[in-house]
């Protein structure tokens, strides 16, 4: 068990998430009860469930604790917000190393059938017979995730992933929270968004419906498009089994974060 746990949370980034995991104190005053189990353990329970795709009744009894135990903290942390901070923890050390391009950055949506249903599905873009939900990001010049939403047509998805860039570190000079240039395909094709993004002084590159190709940005759109497929690593994502939004969204972060600190890795090394 320990040489799995350790292969699914390595030691840097256990140490990555001991910074953002709010502490737990269990006092018991009367004495007795159930040790309680590690978070090291549920975490690397919780990243086999993200990237295997299995149910949580299918997780095996190897990690320790039960998948009713790993279940409850995946929702606690979800509940404080934790796979965000992560993925602002992992993106600081990036930019802090100089592995963040902010000079073209771009957006892309990619839908997946939600088996389900449950709050925040709508039809299926590919198959309107059939429920599903959207999983939007942004990303930096090198594909790495910056911005992550689920759950919202494309005319919704672009201002909060903007707004929810985090500052981040730079190797020189302040905090980066906004690109320099966003692409986008035809789904992002409206005036407002035009006009917002040029409010906040963003050039934009947005295809326009019924005038351009829609192959015209592919020679700088292909770097999202890589990184949709490598959210496709995480299987939980492939389809959305979540009744809850937010856990759809959850699984979304944890594996931005594992992009990102599969890059950090090879920073490192």
């Amino acid at each position: 068990m320990t040489d799995l746990v350790e292969r699914l949370v390595p030691g840097e980034l256990w140490v990555l998430f001991r910074r953002v995991v709010p502490p737990t104190e269990v006092i018991r005053p009367q004495g007795g009860g159930r040790r309680r189990a590690g978070d090291r353990e549920a975490l690397a329970a919780i990243i086999f469930v993200a990237t295997s795709g299995c149910t949580w009744r299918q997780l095996p009894p190897v990690f320790g604790p039960a998948w009713p135990t790993v279940y409850r903290r995946f929702a606690q942390w979800s509940r404080d917000r934790v796979w965000a901070r992560l993925c602002r923890v992992i993106l600081d050390e990036l930019g802090a190393r100089g592995e963040l391009d902010w000079s073209r950055c771009a957006i892309d949506s990619v839908s997946v059938r939600a088996a389900k249903g449950g709050h925040l599905t709508g039809p299926n873009p590919t198959d309107r017979s059939r429920l599903g939900s959207k999983i939007h990001l942004i990303t930096d010049r090198n594909g790495l995730p910056l911005s992550l939403g689920a759950n919202m047509h494309d005319s919704q998805g672009l201002e909060p992933l903007v707004r929810g860039i985090p500052p981040i570190r730079s190797r020189r000079g302040p905090r980066r929270q906004k690109p320099a240039k966003l692409h986008a395909d035809k789904g992002y094709d409206y005036g407002h968004l035009r006009r917002w993004l040029r409010s906040r002084s963003i050039r934009h590159r947005i295809a326009r419906r019924g005038v351009e190709s829609s192959t015209r940005l592919g020679r700088h759109r292909w770097v999202v498009e890589r990184t949709v497929s490598w959210l496709a690593g995480c299987r939980r994502l492939h389809r959305r089994y979540e009744r809850e939004a937010e856990h759809f969204l959850d699984f979304g972060g944890i594996a931005a974060a594992l992009i990102g600190y599969r890059r950090l890795g090879r920073v490192s090394t």
